[in-house]
């Protein structure tokens, strides 16, 4: 595993171990599904700013359909005027 993929896990860590500690021994709910959403949508962000908007490319670098991605962008409200490439 390379350093870099290291400290995202280490960051993801961390960040979890905070969340528990802040609960304060309150049951968590639903988190699977508040992870991913929260680590989808920066990751989004960043791939389509990489990739100059560009919905195939970033599809492709994140192994998605491109049809997938654009589901991905409008549930997380990111779509920008109606890119279509």
């Amino acid at each position: 595993m390379s350093q870099q993929n290291q400290n995202i896990e280490e960051c993801v860590r961390s960040s979890l171990e905070i969340y528990f500690r802040d609960l304060g021994g309150e049951a968590p709910n639903d988190m699977y599904d508040m992870l991913v959403r929260l680590v989808e949508k920066p990751l989004l962000e960043v791939v389509m700013q990489q990739a100059d908007q560009n919905q195939s490319r970033a599809a492709q670098w994140l192994g998605l359909n491109r049809n997938t991605l654009r589901k991905k962008l409008v549930d997380h409200q990111m779509l920008q005027g109606g890119t279509t490439n």
